[in-house]
């Protein structure tokens, strides 16, 4: 039984017809609602079949077939409302009621309720209005209790997530989304409603979630809070929709964006390559009259002494000490024919279409190869050749023949700028432990490089040289092997003092480490000593 001295006001009907049944049904304060302070706590008729009589049993409340008991003391009525036309009824009560009961007769009640019904009316086509509006709407809508419990959906969200209103409604979110019985704690997956507690205002992200069939969606998701008057929060709204068809899309598009960069990686690459052979056949073009004049000279005398000994033998038998002449020749020209295998040797890999080959390279080694291929062209325009090398460079590793193909056009380029009046061509290499790198320099006394053109010095195709001295690609591929080396190469210059060309090259770079990975060195084991 209700506790009837709680409520400042209770309730007692009189008439268990239709109309009782129909209060009942409708009215929600039958039992204390909170902000309501009254409650029907019984009903009187007659008959205890009556509609009225089983619903007010079915909710517990006092039923009398004689209103007159509900004026007892113990019972705390403080309002009798009449349910029946019969005006018999109203007078008695009327008459027989203690001073403490107030009464409302049928007609007045009824007037009452029938404006509650049209109010009722109004509501619920209002209500269907915004069903329908909200189910036309294309994004997903929910709403959701602070204990994470799903009380209400729209159809967008049951027909594109394949759910049952049954499926949803009572359920915790947790169990529809993520397919899991405790709330998301994942390290991926962070509760929004959780961030929205947090961060006390409106949260928007991007998760995915898992529809009636078990297949992934990817959800873009806003949930707001309604705030009570206490601050607390009563329900979230979550307005979303389904992104996987665009995300889709975006992984498409981020594809075919990788595969076009690859593309155009490989195709930059094959020009890279291109470029670096063009500049070595134009080197090699420069270097041709040089290096016939380094050749024409040996030959000349390994020709003069094969001919020497071919007269001398002509001429008689060959005596002791012509045996002994004949031996000094041959060491002459054993060395002359080494020396021009050397030439050759040199030219022959210089020339060749070379992949990437990473080895360890001696530079002071490197250099002076260099300017042994150059030496014709250093003596033709009369320069002369100083070196200071690091006796101590640790060996560097990367292409030899790329990095020949950066010195040989530096060493050219410097003989071709000195060509008018001779000059000096410095080279010096040093290793600086500090930045861990090598460091070469290559200086001349030429006519220098104008202050407008040195920011275009490494750009494809430009050149200050006349007509057929040169296509204006080898500071370009040199700098773009320098670069391959993790590099860099700085010049300064002025028409006094010519030009230096500096290259740092950093001994720990991505080719190095590409070595170690293959098991080829151990940078503990101190390679590079």
């Amino acid at each position: 039984m209700s506790d009837f001295t709680s409520s400042i006001m209770n309730i007692a009907l009189v008439g268990g017809g239709k109309f009782c049944k129909e209060l009942l049904e409708k009215t929600s304060f039958h039992g204390q609602e909170e902000g309501i302070n009254a409650s029907i706590v019984a009903v009187a008729d007659p008959d205890f079949k009556s509609p009225g009589i089983v619903a007010a049993k079915d909710r517990g409340l006092l039923t009398f077939n004689n209103y007159n008991q509900l004026y007892e003391p113990e019972y705390h009525i403080n309002i009798i409302i009449i349910l029946t036309p019969d005006p018999d009824i109203f007078n008695d009560i009327l008459k027989t009621r203690p001073p403490h009961i107030r009464l409302m007769a049928y007609d007045v009640f009824k007037i009452f309720w029938k404006a509650i019904g049209i109010e009722e009316q109004k509501l619920r086509e209002r209500t269907k209005e915004m069903e329908t509006i909200l189910n036309g709407i294309q994004e997903f809508i929910l709403v959701i209790t602070p204990d994470k419990k799903i009380i209400d959906v729209n159809e967008t969200f049951l027909n594109k997530m394949c759910y049952t209103r049954d499926e949803v409604i009572g359920k915790k979110c947790h169990e529809v989304y993520q397919k899991s019985n405790t709330p998301c704690s994942f390290d991926d997956i962070v509760c929004p409603l959780k961030k929205v507690l947090d961060n006390k205002r409106p949260v928007t992200k991007v998760m995915t979630r898992f529809n009636h069939n078990g297949e992934r969606r990817y959800i873009e998701i806003t949930i707001s809070p309604i705030w009570e008057k206490d601050g607390k929060i009563s329900r979230f709204i979550e307005i979303s929709r389904d992104i996987t068809e665009r995300k889709k899309e975006e992984e498409k598009i981020t594809k075919r964006l990788e595969q076009m960069v690859e593309e155009r990686t490989r195709q930059l690459k094959k020009t890279h390559n291109e470029l670096i052979q063009q500049s070595k056949m134009a080197s090699l073009g420069k270097l041709a009259a040089s290096v016939v004049h380094e050749i024409n000279n040996p030959n000349a005398g390994i020709l003069n002494l094969i001919l020497l000994i071919k007269r001398i033998v002509n001429e008689g038998p060959v005596n002791q000490k012509e045996m002994g002449q004949f031996v000094r020749y041959l060491d002459l020209m054993e060395t002359e024919t080494r020396r021009i295998s050397r030439i050759v040797s040199n030219l022959l890999t210089f020339s060749r279409q070379s992949r990437l080959k990473p080895k360890h390279v001696n530079i002071n080694r490197l250099i002076e190869k260099t300017l042994l291929l150059n030496s014709n062209l250093l003596k033709l325009n009369r320069s002369k050749v100083k070196k200071h090398f690091d006796r101590n460079l640790p060996d560097y590793f990367g292409s030899e023949d790329q990095l020949q193909q950066v010195f040989m056009n530096f060493v050219s380029n410097a003989a071709e700028a000195m060509e008018s009046g001779g000059g000096t061509l410095t080279l010096s290499t040093a290793y600086s432990a500090e930045n861990d790198k090598i460091i070469i320099s290559f200086k001349d006394t030429g006519v220098g490089i104008p202050d407008e053109n040195l920011s275009k010095l490494f750009e494809p195709f430009f050149t200050t040289k006349k007509k057929g001295k040169g296509v204006g690609l080898g500071l370009s591929v040199a700098y773009g092997i320098i670069k391959e080396h993790s590099g860099a190469i700085s010049v300064k210059s002025n028409k006094k003092n010519g030009a230096t060309f500096t290259i740092e090259i950093p001994l720990k770079h991505p080719l190095y480490k590409t070595e170690v990975a293959g098991g080829v060195n151990d940078r503990n084991q101190n390679p590079y000593r």
